[in-house]
Protein backbone atom coordinates (compact mmCIF):
# COMPACT_ATOMS: atom_id res chain seq x y z
CA UNK A 1 0.00 0.00 0.00
CA UNK A 2 1.00 3.41 -0.67
CA UNK A 3 0.45 6.64 0.76
CA UNK A 4 0.47 9.78 -0.99
CA UNK A 5 0.35 13.57 0.31
CA UNK A 6 -0.29 16.79 -1.43
CA UNK A 7 0.15 20.38 -0.03
CA UNK A 8 1.07 22.24 -3.11
CA UNK A 9 -1.57 24.88 -2.77
CA UNK A 10 -4.27 26.32 -0.77
CA UNK A 11 -5.83 22.71 -1.13
CA UNK A 12 -4.80 19.45 0.54
CA UNK A 13 -4.86 15.71 -0.63
CA UNK A 14 -4.01 12.80 0.57
CA UNK A 15 -4.67 9.09 -0.87
CA UNK A 16 -4.24 5.21 -0.01
CA UNK A 17 -3.33 3.06 -3.49
CA UNK A 18 -2.18 -0.09 -3.88
CA UNK A 19 -0.06 -0.42 -6.57
CA UNK A 20 -1.02 2.76 -7.79
CA UNK A 21 -4.98 2.06 -7.86
CA UNK A 22 -6.57 3.96 -5.69
CA UNK A 23 -8.10 3.39 -2.15
CA UNK A 24 -8.91 5.92 -0.38
CA UNK A 25 -8.90 9.70 -1.01
CA UNK A 26 -9.46 12.37 1.06
CA UNK A 27 -9.04 16.66 0.21
CA UNK A 28 -9.74 19.17 2.41
CA UNK A 29 -9.17 23.31 2.52
CA UNK A 30 -6.34 23.83 4.83
CA UNK A 31 -5.15 27.73 3.45
CA UNK A 32 -2.14 28.37 5.95
CA UNK A 33 -2.58 25.19 8.32
CA UNK A 34 -0.94 22.64 6.26
CA UNK A 35 1.27 21.38 9.07
CA UNK A 36 -1.60 21.34 11.98
CA UNK A 37 -4.08 19.39 9.58
CA UNK A 38 -2.13 16.79 7.59
CA UNK A 39 -1.14 14.24 10.35
CA UNK A 40 -4.81 14.42 11.82
CA UNK A 41 -6.19 13.72 8.04
CA UNK A 42 -3.61 11.11 7.57
CA UNK A 43 -4.80 9.30 10.56
CA UNK A 44 -8.33 9.52 9.69
CA UNK A 45 -7.81 8.52 6.36
CA UNK A 46 -5.82 5.83 7.75
CA UNK A 47 -9.04 4.79 10.17
CA UNK A 48 -11.50 4.65 7.39
CA UNK A 49 -10.02 2.12 5.34
CA UNK A 50 -8.72 0.13 8.20
CA UNK A 51 -4.85 0.65 7.05
CA UNK A 52 -1.73 0.75 9.65
CA UNK A 53 0.90 3.10 8.56
CA UNK A 54 3.76 0.68 9.11
CA UNK A 55 1.93 -1.66 5.90
CA UNK A 56 2.76 1.42 3.64
CA UNK A 57 5.14 0.25 0.86
CA UNK A 58 6.35 3.39 -0.18
CA UNK A 59 5.22 7.40 0.15
CA UNK A 60 4.38 9.70 -2.90
CA UNK A 61 4.79 13.29 -2.37
CA UNK A 62 3.59 16.47 -4.63
CA UNK A 63 6.37 18.44 -5.47
CA UNK A 64 5.19 21.40 -6.56
CA UNK A 65 5.25 24.20 -7.89
CA UNK A 66 3.15 25.57 -5.51
CA UNK A 67 3.39 28.22 -2.04
CA UNK A 68 6.45 28.00 -0.22
CA UNK A 69 4.84 26.82 2.88
CA UNK A 70 2.60 24.22 1.95
CA UNK A 71 5.01 22.45 -0.11
CA UNK A 72 7.86 22.69 2.71
CA UNK A 73 4.77 20.88 5.08
CA UNK A 74 4.31 18.17 2.48
CA UNK A 75 7.48 17.25 1.54
CA UNK A 76 8.91 17.55 5.03
CA UNK A 77 5.96 14.96 6.56
CA UNK A 78 6.86 12.77 3.54
CA UNK A 79 10.87 12.44 4.17
CA UNK A 80 10.06 11.92 7.42
CA UNK A 81 7.58 8.71 7.22
CA UNK A 82 9.98 7.52 4.33
CA UNK A 83 13.15 7.90 6.25
CA UNK A 84 11.28 6.41 9.97
CA UNK A 85 9.39 3.48 7.36
CA UNK A 86 12.50 3.10 5.61
CA UNK A 87 10.43 3.15 2.30
CA UNK A 88 10.63 4.63 -1.02
CA UNK A 89 9.60 8.13 -2.08
CA UNK A 90 8.47 9.64 -4.88
CA UNK A 91 7.91 13.18 -5.90
CA UNK A 92 5.93 14.06 -8.57
CA UNK A 93 5.41 18.02 -10.26
CA UNK A 94 1.88 19.27 -9.06
CA UNK A 95 1.43 20.68 -12.32
CA UNK A 96 1.88 16.69 -13.58
CA UNK A 97 -0.71 15.78 -11.23
CA UNK A 98 -3.31 18.15 -12.32
CA UNK A 99 -2.76 17.35 -16.72
CA UNK A 100 -2.93 13.72 -15.41
CA UNK A 101 -6.55 13.49 -15.58
CA UNK A 102 -6.87 14.79 -19.43
CA UNK A 103 -4.34 12.24 -20.66
CA UNK A 104 -7.17 10.12 -22.66
CA UNK A 105 -7.76 13.47 -24.62
CA UNK A 106 -4.52 12.63 -26.84
CA UNK A 107 -4.38 15.83 -26.55
CA UNK A 108 -1.41 18.28 -25.19
CA UNK A 109 -2.45 19.36 -21.70
CA UNK A 110 -1.12 22.21 -20.40
CA UNK A 111 -1.52 22.88 -16.49
CA UNK A 112 -1.61 26.47 -14.83
CA UNK A 113 -1.51 28.12 -11.69
CA UNK A 114 -1.25 31.62 -10.60
CA UNK A 115 2.12 32.98 -9.99
CA UNK A 116 1.79 35.94 -8.58
CA UNK A 117 3.31 39.23 -10.00
CA UNK A 118 1.03 38.64 -13.00
CA UNK A 119 3.06 35.82 -14.39
CA UNK A 120 1.42 32.43 -14.09
CA UNK A 121 3.36 28.50 -13.94
CA UNK A 122 2.54 26.32 -16.30
CA UNK A 123 3.78 22.86 -18.23
CA UNK A 124 2.79 21.03 -21.26
CA UNK A 125 2.38 16.88 -21.28
CA UNK A 126 1.22 14.70 -23.43
CA UNK A 127 -0.01 11.43 -24.11
CA UNK A 128 1.52 9.75 -27.39
CA UNK A 129 2.15 6.31 -26.87
CA UNK A 130 3.62 6.86 -23.35
CA UNK A 131 2.77 9.76 -20.95
CA UNK A 132 4.98 12.39 -21.62
CA UNK A 133 6.13 15.90 -20.24
CA UNK A 134 6.95 17.84 -23.74
CA UNK A 135 7.89 21.19 -21.35
CA UNK A 136 9.24 21.54 -17.68
CA UNK A 137 7.75 23.71 -15.49
CA UNK A 138 8.32 27.43 -16.00
CA UNK A 139 6.84 30.62 -15.46
CA UNK A 140 5.27 32.93 -18.23
CA UNK A 141 2.17 34.99 -18.87
CA UNK A 142 -0.96 34.35 -20.14
CA UNK A 143 -0.18 36.74 -23.27
CA UNK A 144 2.85 34.58 -24.15
CA UNK A 145 1.56 31.16 -23.80
CA UNK A 146 -1.58 32.36 -25.99
CA UNK A 147 1.13 33.04 -28.93
CA UNK A 148 3.04 30.04 -27.87
CA UNK A 149 -0.44 27.79 -28.22
CA UNK A 150 -0.72 26.76 -32.07
CA UNK A 151 -2.80 23.77 -32.04
CA UNK A 152 -5.86 22.56 -29.52
CA UNK A 153 -5.24 22.02 -26.13
CA UNK A 154 -6.21 21.52 -23.02
CA UNK A 155 -5.92 24.02 -20.25
CA UNK A 156 -6.30 22.97 -16.78
CA UNK A 157 -5.75 23.26 -12.80
CA UNK A 158 -6.08 26.10 -10.55
CA UNK A 159 -5.91 28.50 -13.82
CA UNK A 160 -6.86 32.10 -12.12
CA UNK A 161 -10.48 33.39 -13.49
CA UNK A 162 -8.85 36.40 -15.71
CA UNK A 163 -6.40 34.05 -17.10
CA UNK A 164 -9.32 31.37 -18.28
CA UNK A 165 -11.32 34.07 -19.83
CA UNK A 166 -8.22 35.32 -21.77
CA UNK A 167 -7.44 32.04 -23.08
CA UNK A 168 -11.09 31.42 -23.95
CA UNK A 169 -11.15 35.05 -25.69
CA UNK A 170 -7.95 34.82 -27.79
CA UNK A 171 -7.48 31.08 -28.29
CA UNK A 172 -11.09 30.29 -29.49
CA UNK A 173 -11.30 26.59 -30.78
CA UNK A 174 -8.35 26.12 -30.03
CA UNK A 175 -8.51 26.06 -26.50
CA UNK A 176 -10.41 23.44 -24.17
CA UNK A 177 -11.29 24.71 -20.63
CA UNK A 178 -12.86 22.14 -18.58
CA UNK A 179 -15.00 23.75 -15.85
CA UNK A 180 -13.84 24.47 -12.40
CA UNK A 181 -14.79 20.89 -10.49
CA UNK A 182 -13.17 18.97 -13.59
CA UNK A 183 -9.99 20.87 -12.72
CA UNK A 184 -9.84 19.82 -9.39
CA UNK A 185 -6.31 18.01 -8.87
CA UNK A 186 -6.92 15.00 -7.00
CA UNK A 187 -4.33 12.87 -4.56
CA UNK A 188 -5.30 9.67 -6.95
CA UNK A 189 -4.12 10.96 -9.49
CA UNK A 190 -0.51 11.27 -7.63
CA UNK A 191 -0.74 7.62 -6.32
CA UNK A 192 -1.46 6.96 -9.92
CA UNK A 193 1.65 8.31 -11.65
CA UNK A 194 3.90 7.45 -8.35
CA UNK A 195 3.29 4.12 -9.35
CA UNK A 196 3.97 4.46 -12.55
CA UNK A 197 7.46 5.88 -11.76
CA UNK A 198 8.24 3.20 -8.81
CA UNK A 199 7.46 0.45 -10.64
CA UNK A 200 9.88 2.06 -13.35
CA UNK A 201 12.44 2.01 -10.92
CA UNK A 202 12.60 5.74 -10.07
CA UNK A 203 12.51 6.94 -6.97
CA UNK A 204 13.89 9.91 -5.06
CA UNK A 205 17.03 10.48 -2.67
CA UNK A 206 15.64 11.57 0.80
CA UNK A 207 18.73 14.10 1.52
CA UNK A 208 18.01 15.80 -2.09
CA UNK A 209 14.71 15.84 -2.73
CA UNK A 210 13.29 19.30 -2.77
CA UNK A 211 10.16 21.21 -3.80
CA UNK A 212 10.16 22.78 -7.57
CA UNK A 213 10.80 26.10 -6.60
CA UNK A 214 10.01 28.06 -10.15
CA UNK A 215 11.10 32.20 -8.16
CA UNK A 216 13.24 32.17 -5.11
CA UNK A 217 11.37 32.64 -1.69
CA UNK A 218 11.52 36.20 -0.55
CA UNK A 219 13.84 37.10 2.25
CA UNK A 220 12.47 39.33 5.30
CA UNK A 221 15.10 41.25 6.47
CA UNK A 222 15.03 41.62 10.30
CA UNK A 223 14.64 44.61 11.63
CA UNK A 224 17.32 46.57 13.77
CA UNK A 225 17.17 46.72 17.52
CA UNK A 226 18.02 49.61 18.79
Amino acid sequence: MELSIDTSTGWGGLALSQEGRLIAELTWKPGQNHTSEMFPNIDRLLATAKADIHNMAAIFVARGPGSYNGLRAGISAAKGLAFSLSIPLVGVSTLEIEAYPFAFTGLPICPLQDAGRGEIASALYSLNGNWKCLKEPYLTTVESLCKETVVKTVFCGEIPLVAADIIKSTLGPKAVVPEWQERMRRPGCLAALGWLRLSSGQKDNLATLQPIYLRQPPITKSKKKY
